[in-house]
């Protein structure tokens, strides 16, 4: 578990380098997979119906909920892999 944690942490250092900039929909996968793998399911309340970007990322996290903690950064961890 703690080798997995430290994947995950190097992982996302590795993330906010990558050489060229992913899709905006590999980007929100990369914000939900992190968030779940660091904080777990969503919490607060959804951002208002103008707030485009907050939406988009908070609905992306929410698909996310129920998944474990390790699960989600191992996701996180290929993906940043892959990317790499």
């Amino acid at each position: 578990m703690a080798d997995l944690k430290k994947q995950f942490e190097d992982a996302a250092k590795k993330a906010l380098n990558l050489k060229d900039r992913p899709d905006n929909d590999t980007m929100l996968k990369l914000y939900a997979l992190y968030k779940q793998g660091s904080q777990g399911d969503v919490t607060g309340d959804k951002p208002g119906f103008f707030d485009f970007v907050g939406v988009a990322k908070y609905e992306a996290w929410a698909k996310l909920k129920g998944t474990a903690l390790d699960a989600a950064q191992k996701q996180y961890v290929d993906l940043v892999k892959k990317l790499s």
